[in-house]
């Protein structure tokens, strides 16, 4: 029984060097997932510094802290928030492709420069584009006729003059001869 009791401390020592191991394992975890998070939230140096050193400084609280503080979205998720709104910004605006041939155009086209589909007609009052199913002018007020956009019409194999001429009559004589 003495022997077990002469082995306590050395059995201590082991105990509280495994468990202080690794708290200072969990610690600087915390540490490097603090700095990191908060690289990935802010460009702002300083606030990456205070920010790991608040959770080195008072490990629990200085997390929970962070927590409560640290910016609601990484600088990847603000990136991508501003695209979506920059695409959002230009299915608004309507960018202008031909039908004909799918080239962008610019808004004040009339024709196409590739393939010289018609995209606009200009206003008979201020001369501004219109589109074409427009029946007002937005901009003096001028009521305009809309059009319709109507399809090619298709080509139709041409006749032959020899099948359009009627033939003549056997009996008859051709009116050039005499």
């Amino acid at each position: 029984m003495e022997d077990i009791l002469a082995r306590v401390p050395f059995y201590l020592t082991i105990l509280s060097t495994i468990c202080g191991g690794i708290t200072v394992a969990l610690l600087g975890g915390i540490a490097i997932w603090t700095f990191r998070d908060i690289r990935a939230r802010s460009r702002d140096v300083l606030a990456h510094v205070l920010a790991t050193l608040l959770v080195i400084v008072l490990p629990i609280v200085g997390l929970v802290v962070y927590l409560m503080l640290r910016p609601r979205e990484t600088l990847a998720e603000a990136y991508e928030r501003s695209l979506e709104q920059e695409a959002l910004l230009q299915a608004i605006e309507e960018p202008e492709n031909c039908p004909g041939c799918g080239q962008r155009v610019k808004g004040e086209y009339l024709y196409c420069p590739a393939c010289h589909t018609r995209l606009k007609r200009s206003c008979p009052e201020c001369g501004r584009p219109l589109h074409l199913r427009w029946s007002l002018c937005p901009f003096c007020g001028a009521s305009v006729v809309p059009q319709a956009l109507e399809p090619m019409p298709t080509m139709q194999p041409e006749l032959s003059t020899a099948q359009t001429e009627e033939p003549l009559p056997e009996n008859e004589p051709p009116d050039d001869v005499q």
